[in-house]
């Protein structure tokens, strides 16, 4: 594994590339790797990434702008459209590696990661072929998360905005509970979220730069986001879509289907029995079931 630093504009984003152990002169076909929403690149893009670097594959994880080791201000911005754009700067940084093919070049995207992969595949034709594993569409996410509705509150964050303003303190809200205990005091039992905190709240997979703290201004972006939008026109890439057998609250399972029916080009569908949409981040076995499956896409594709 090499650490990079990857020009994007006036900031750098920190990088981690994975090769394989074992490799001749003949240039490798690389994958580019969208993570999900305030995870850093130590975290799940890391246990894909060197899972497919073990298959044969060069693996890139970044730090996106904003957040972790990469630079940006202010932090913790979630703005879907730079996420996607720091897919494509990505690209530009790893199409001159030597070593790498540069006609070679695929994406994959996980979670949140999975809908900013697919958003950039459109109009990012460098991008040969798009994995996704339990894709999520933020926007479709954020405008459900919304008790009044997505218009209520944006006219809240309106007016959030202009006393932030005023006041000049940027505010901050958590992705999650920041314990077990916090989640039960809230009334929270659902699964999902419950196997989240597990995640990324605990030494199990938590990382001291993944803050679990989401800039508030840049919840607007989120609810006008469509991650899926003009993918039947656009996306012509060959698409492996990877769910998790367990349907949950998360909506991956129904997003990664949509987005199945939408592409023009759908080459292979993975159920993964048994998985829950958190327990596709670092559960061996079924990480290991994907990356193989995922593996043999690339190679064929690429």
């Amino acid at each position: 594994m090499q650490h990079l630093t990857i020009p994007r504009g006036p900031i750098e984003l920190a990088a981690d590339l994975y090769l394989p152990d074992d490799r001749d002169a003949t240039p490798l076909r690389a994958v580019v790797l969208s993570t999900p929403g305030s995870s850093v690149k130590e975290q799940i893009g890391a246990n894909y990434a060197a899972r497919l670097a073990a298959r044969g594959l060069a693996a890139l994880v970044f730090d996106p702008a904003h957040q972790g080791r990469s630079g940006g201000e202010p932090r913790d911005l979630e703005d879907p459209y730079r996420r996607g754009e720091d897919i494509s700067y990505a690209i530009d940084a790893l199409g001159t590696l030597p070593g790498i093919d540069p006609e070679r070049i695929g994406v994959l995207g996980i979670c949140a990661g999975g809908g900013y992969a697919v958003h950039t595949a459109r109009t990012d034709h460098r991008i040969k072929a798009v994995g996704t594993v339990v894709p999520g569409n933020m926007g479709t996410s954020f405008r459900g998360f919304q008790p009044d509705g997505p218009v209520a509150a944006l006219d809240a964050m309106a007016k959030a905005r202009t006393q932030e303003n005023r006041t000049g303190e940027l505010g901050r809200d958590a992705w999650l509970p920041d314990t077990l205990e916090d989640a039960a005091a809230a009334g929270t039992t659902d699964l999902d979220t419950t196997q989240a905190i597990t995640y990324y709240r605990t030494p199990r997979g938590g990382h001291e730069r993944s803050t679990n703290r989401r800039l508030s201004r840049g919840d607007s972006l989120l609810l006008g986001y469509d991650a899926f939008h003009l993918v039947d026109q656009l996306m012509t890439q060959p698409l492996q879509v990877v769910l998790a057998g367990r349907r949950g609250t998360t909506g991956s399972y129904e997003s990664g289907m949509r987005l199945w029916e939408m592409a023009p080009n759908p080459v292979d569908l993975m159920v993964v029995e048994g998985a829950g949409h958190y327990e596709m981040y670092d559960v061996p076995e079924y990480v290991d079931a994907a990356t193989e499956r995922l593996a043999a896409f690339y190679t064929e594709h690429l």
